[in-house]
Parts: structure tokens; sequence; C-alpha cells
């Protein structure tokens, strides 16, 4: 059964948990940019029975009050996990990221490593190409759409979805204001973490969706490259959100990946 928390997370800012399970070593995931906990569910009820299950729900991501634009940030984003994990008692945890999720995993080692037993990184970038430019992209394609449905819409019909996908997208996208959007996609594609790699001395997995156009391979090769106990794997059949797109086949990978390194 899922359960959802408000918690008041970095700098008082409202955040969220859904949580499922009672026993067992603790698994944090933390959605992208575009979308909310909620994307999480299918994990959350296929690893209850053996783990924790976290979904972060980030700051500004329809959770009211609505934060200043000036407090969703990438540091902020990471405070609002380590507040979930105080909230909980959680001592030691495996951060599971897609997307802004695997920025947020790089920002959380640079600020608390001793907590973190492993990672999974999904879909995500140590540093995005073009970085400046592509972010200026989606803020002005936002500001034309002149709403995040609007937006949504555009965006997600892009990415090739099935129906059920599509909706789910616009939905958890559209849930978000605009100035918040706006303030999330420049926290979300203008850091550089590539210094950081080396240093991660947990093990991690790092998979990228067949088909993703957004963060495509070779931003995970870059990661799996840097991190010295790494293991690359490419999920089949999944776009940018491998969990949501292939959640049977991201499943049985993070599962071997969990048994290899994390006692349950």
């Amino acid at each position: 059964m899922i359960e959802t928390r408000d918690v008041v997370g970095h700098g008082g800012v409202a955040c969220a948990v859904r949580s499922a399970g009672t026993n067992g070593p603790a698994l944090v995931f933390v959605h992208g940019v575009g979308s909310t906990a909620a994307i999480w569910d299918a994990q959350l009820r296929a690893f209850d029975d053996a783990y924790r299950c976290f979904a972060i729900e980030l700051r500004g991501n329809g959770i009211p009050p609505e934060p200043s634009p000036s407090e969703i940030t990438r540091a902020g984003y990471a405070g609002d996990v380590l507040a979930v994990l105080d909230a909980y008692a959680i001592e030691s945890y495996t951060i599971i990221g897609c997307s802004l999720g695997g920025v947020v995993a790089f920002e959380l080692w640079q600020r608390d490593p001793s907590r973190i037993d492993a990672m999974a990184i999904v879909g995500s970038f140590a540093r995005y190409p073009n970085a400046r430019s592509y972010a200026d992209g989606i803020a002005a394609a936002v500001r034309a759409a002149g709403s995040m449905e609007t937006f949504a819409r555009g965006r997600a019909e892009k990415l090739g979805l099935p129906p059920e996908r599509l909706r789910e997208t616009v939905e958890q996208m559209a849930c978000k204001t605009v100035p918040s959007y706006l303030a999330a996609t420049e926290a979300t594609w203008t850091g550089d973490y590539r210094d950081l790699l080396p240093g991660i001395s947990v093990p991690a997995l790092v998979a990228c969706g067949e088909h993703d156009a957004i963060a495509p391979l070779a931003l995970s090769e870059e990661i799996a490259a840097g991190i010295p106990a790494s293991e690359l794997s490419v999920i089949a059949g999944a776009g940018h959100v491998a969990n949501a797109d292939a959640p049977a086949r991201f499943n049985e990978r993070l599962q071997t990946f969990l048994t290899r390194h994390i006692r349950s």
C-alpha cells in the first residue's frame, strides 16, 4: 500500500513523499523535471516486500504553498531528500534517480556521502551538452506555450509514447506552475558533476533507455566511465523514463543490482 506524507524540506519549503514497505534497507527514488513522485509507483509496489521505499515529491511540484522560484535549486532538491530521510529516521539508503533525479543523486553525494549505500542513475548525465542553450530553448518553449498543459502536450507528443504514458506525462507535467517549471529547468540542465564521478566509492547502476533521445546512451557511458564501481545497462524498449516506459525490465535489472550489492 502506498502512503503519502507532506514534509517540510530544506529552508522550510514544502515537499512530500510516497512510501511503501516497512522492512529492509531503504530505497529512495527521485523523479525527473517533467514527472512527479507517482512515476515510481510501479517500483514502490514491486519492491515493498523486501525494502522500505520512498519516492520523493520535490519542491515546486504542485505541493502548496508554492515556493519562490529562487528556492527551486539543486541544493534545495537535495535538502528535500535529506528532510525526508530525517523524518523517517533513515540512516543509510540507496538513491535511485531518473534524469533530474540523477543530478540530485550527485548533489547528495557531494553533500552527505556517508549515508549512501549505492546509486542507480537512470537516463541522466554528469553534464548536459550545450546545457545553456538547451535550458534556454525549453524556457522559451514554455513561455511561448503560455501554460504548462499546452507545453506538456507539445513536448510529450514528440517522445512517441503509448497513449497511457502520454496521458500520465501530460498530467504530471501540467501540475507544475510555469515559474516553478522554469526554475526547475535551470536547476536540471546546468550542473556539472564530471569531477565528482571518480570519487563516488559506492556501487552504481547506470541505466539508459534504448530509445532515450533526451539523455542518450553516450551520457550514461560518460557516467559509467567516471564512477569506479559502476555497471552500465541499456533498458530495451524504453525511452527517457525507463522505469515507467518498461517497468518490468527496469525492475528486473534493478533487483539484480540490489541483490548483488544490498542486503534485503
